[in-house]
């Protein structure tokens, strides 16, 4: 007796579902929790067969799979149980033989495993979209140096045009790899892979100094409504991120709103706990500021969310979108240690939540404006080390015509050979990342440096995930030039470096 109602309290306390069936897979008894999970009161499922359970087009696989539990043939497996009003649940079903009141009898131990499928989808999400990362890096990589190329010629042509056609052809080539530029950097935001100048920013400040072109982007049939944090939203970031984050953002929220509506921006800050971590997986504990645009537009289909961050993936009519733009917003929001998570609602609309990691009492820098300084030649010797012949031709090429001597090595070890050539006489070192003979642009850097502590050295790269993690102080435009750069940009970097005081 005293087994018996043991059994009976964990049968009627259990948080998973239990049922008791005969050996034909008629019900004969169920807890509390198996009516929860199914829908149907005790009395609804009691004396039925499990079958009535089951939509009909599922009843031939649910008899097969309950003929193997009750021989024992198996003992364990998944499937799916459905509500009376056609919801559906994921569960794990571990069977066993047991005798019920002189008869023998299978009990049925359900459940409900919707969080665990919820989390391993995330993560085969995660994995996937990880993948699609590092192969739109590495495309980028490699376009960025035909564009650097491409770019450097047309310059060279555009300068010794001797007619306005040949300007003008030269000047559409630069236009068109500045295109194609713009689409590798947001290739390389997807995948995480862009050098962040981070500064001390207030979220409220950003969000205000947008205000104006977000207007004029989303023209007058959408209303903008904005409700600012009470306090400072700080956070460690890099200003034209964060930017583009809200512009793609509002441009997604605006053509969800065909005919006209409103956006909501709202910032805000969130502490996350443990409990907080169990339903979102990709959260951390601690205090977020939060980013939150909204739309009152179509919504996201169910069928389309799982994709909605993969880079040139959209629902737009062709030449309506590349499909970056969401893809952008994903790989800045994970390279600032973030996350994103999604509202939505079918005919009523959209709010992606930005959750970035919060900075408290701290100085927040505001925008500031910069002018184009004119930038000189020079007759200093610069040592140029690219293992791509064409973008070594071309950088020789635009800095010999502002005067400066040029040595070139398409190794490191070659360099070092140079640099043993031409000792003292070499004032700056022009490095790509990553080279054939495995000395990366960092060790041969150390090599010389070690030499020479007061040696410049500018680093270059069109696969920018090469300079995260070093001890190197690097600077966009002080000494690190990503590719694809205008002549100018390489000329005023070179000139930089060369009047600066500091060796890196």
């Amino acid at each position: 007796r005293e087994s018996e109602q043991q059994f009976g309290d964990l049968f009627e306390g259990s948080p998973d579902a239990i049922l008791v069936e005969d050996l034909e897979g008629n019900v004969l008894d169920v807890n509390p929790a198996g009516c929860l999970l199914h829908g149907l009161a005790r009395e609804s499922i009691v004396g039925k067969n499990f079958l009535e359970l089951f939509p009909p087009d599922k009843r031939d696989a649910a008899k097969i799979l309950f003929a193997k539990l009750s021989s024992e043939e198996i003992s364990r497996a998944e499937s799916e149980r459905w509500t009376a009003d056609g919801k559906v649940t994921p569960v794990e079903i571990r069977a066993g033989r047991i005798p019920y009141r002189g008869r023998p009898a299978v009990l049925l131990h359900v459940r409900d495993v919707s969080n665990q499928k919820r989390l391993e989808e995330q993560f085969r999400q995660a994995q996937k979209m990880e993948a699609i990362g590092q192969l739109a890096g590495g495309v980028a990589h490699d376009f960025n140096n035909l564009l650097t190329v491409i770019h450097g010629h047309a310059s060279l042509l555009l300068l010794d045009a001797r007619n306005q056609d040949s300007a003008d052809s030269s000047q559409q080539i630069v236009e068109a790899v500045n295109r194609a530029a713009a689409l590798t950097k947001q290739l390389l935001a997807f995948s995480r892979r862009q050098v962040l100048d981070t500064r001390r920013l207030d979220m409220n400040e950003v969000v205000s100094h947008m205000g104006a072109m977000l207007g004029r982007l989303l023209g007058e049939d959408v209303a903008l409504r904005v409700r600012y944090w009470q306090s400072p939203a700080p956070v460690q970031a890099d200003r034209g991120m964060m930017e583009q984050i809200l512009l793609n953002l509002a441009v997604n929220a605006r053509d969800a709103m065909l005919k006209g509506g409103q956006l909501n921006i709202q910032i805000g800050a969130v502490d996350v706990d443990q409990k907080y971590l169990e339903r979102q997986p990709q959260a951390r504990i601690g205090r977020f500021v939060l980013l939150s645009v909204g739309d009152t537009g179509t919504g996201i289909p169910p069928e389309v969310l799982p994709r909605i961050f993969e880079p040139f993936f959209t629902t737009k009519e062709v030449g309506k979108g590349t499909g970056l733009g969401l893809a952008t917003v994903y790989g800045i929001v994970k390279q600032h240690h973030g996350w994103i998570e999604i509202e939505t609602e079918t005919g009523r609309g959209t709010t992606f939540k930005v959750y970035l990691p919060s900075l408290e009492d701290v100085a927040c820098e505001l925008a500031a404006k910069t002018v184009e300084p004119v930038v000189s030649g020079g007759n200093e010797c610069i040592l140029i080390v690219e293992d791509e012949k064409p973008v070594r031709e071309l950088v020789s090429t635009l800095l010999r015509r502002r005067g400066y001597r040029v040595l070139e090595a398409e190794s490191g070890q070659k360099a070092l050979g140079v640099w043993n050539e031409n000792k003292g006489q070499i004032d700056l070192v022009l490095t790509d990342m990553v080279m054939p003979d495995r000395m990366t642009g960092w060790e041969l850097a150390e090599k010389l440096q070690a030499e020479r502590p007061g040696l410049k050295v500018i680093f270059t790269s069109g696969y920018s995930a090469e300079v995260v993690g070093r001890e190197f102080v690097l600077q966009v435009g002080v000494n690190y030039l990503p590719k694809p750069y205008h002549p100018h940009t390489l000329a005023r970097a070179i000139r930089e470096r060369l009047d600066s005081k500091e060796s890196h």
